[in-house]
């Protein structure tokens, strides 16, 4: 693995006492600059660990991966902030899947990786997926964490509704600004898929996805970065073509309940219906009592999340 270097900026005190010692950041390379990669190093030996490449979603960050990284400490965890978002949120566009996945195969390619399971949450699954047709010798196989199949509009929704019609205030946050964290932390206690279980991962998260930007505090994902990307969740080319040459070992892990804590889910039945038919070899499981966020930012979700990832690690 080369030596690059531990990123000199400071995380939010609420930020470090979650990710933990394992925890660095480290700014890698890419086109038009650098970006944000958080890297949880394995105990014991480096050189004999596996490797979890880690993808977030639409308006997320790395540190949505820390109850992962907590629960399994034998492996290495490299979660890049996806260009747009996070601490790579000055990165340009174009946006995109294709780009995204480039984006993620320069990070393994800097820290010298030759391969990994990807892990991909939400929009990661799809990133994860034009990962794996792009660079195939990088991945061994998918976990795709609901997300990474095509998502089926509601009824008369146009496609420039879509941000709003799936995100909703997750959305809407995007345009808004907050007199500080305490009122960025009001905001998401009120979000009824995340508040009403709220732990110190949550308030990390909140906190490492606040900016201060012009003056004012607003939530880090580029609503450009955002605008570019939903669409290619509902028929991006991209994701067709990979989709159909997907030939690694793949998971599709779903959640019952969706981005408001709502029944049905992001995925309901006439799209599981359609996604398992036309890919039979995918194996589908379903993850018991999480909405779409809790099924990564809430030990339970995690601790069904871990028996699977570990299993294609073995492979």
């Amino acid at each position: 693995m080369s030596d690059a270097a531990t990123h000199p900026d400071a995380l939010p005190e609420s930020v470090q006492a979650v990710v933990g010692e394992r925890h660095r950041t480290l700014d890698v390379p890419v086109r038009g600059g650098t970006m944000r990669v958080g890297l949880w190093e394995p105990e014991g030996d480096a050189s004999v660990a596996p490797t979890v490449v880690a993808v977030h979603g639409i308006t997320s960050s790395h540190v949505a991966w820390a109850e992962l990284a907590r629960a399994m400490p034998d492996v290495r965890i490299v979660a890049p902030d996806l260009r747009g978002r996070g601490r790579s949120r000055d990165l340009p566009g174009p946006y995109g899947m294709p780009t995204h996945a480039d984006d993620v195969a320069a990070v393994l390619h800097h820290l010298g990786l030759t391969q990994a399971v990807a892990v991909g949450h939400s929009m990661g699954g799809f990133v994860s997926v034009v990962l794996a047709h792009r660079h195939p010798t990088l991945v061994t196989s998918l976990v795709l964490v609901d997300g990474g199949m095509p998502l089926l509009p509601p009824p008369g929704v146009a496609p420039d509704q879509m941000a709003a019609a799936v995100l909703g205030p997750a959305a809407d946050r995007l345009v808004m600004t907050f007199a500080d964290r305490a009122a960025y932390r009001e905001f998401w206690r009120d979000h009824p898929a995340i508040g009403a279980e709220w732990t110190d991962l949550t308030t990390a998260y909140v906190d490492y996805d606040l900016v201060e930007e012009g003056g004012a505090w607003r939530a880090a994902t580029r609503v450009e970065a955002l605008q570019e990307d939903i669409r290619e969740l509902v028929d991006g080319d991209s994701v067709a073509r990979a989709l159909a040459a997907l030939e690694h070992p793949t998971t599709w892990m779903l959640a019952p309940r969706g981005l408001m804590d709502e029944v049905p889910p992001l995925y309901p039945d006439p799209a599981r219906a359609r996604w398992t038919g036309e890919h039979p070899e995918m194996r589908v499981v379903d993850v018991d009592d999480v909405n779409h966020y809790s099924i990564v930012l809430l030990r339970r979700g995690v601790e069904q999340l871990v028996p699977v990832v570990r299993e294609a690690l073995g492979r």
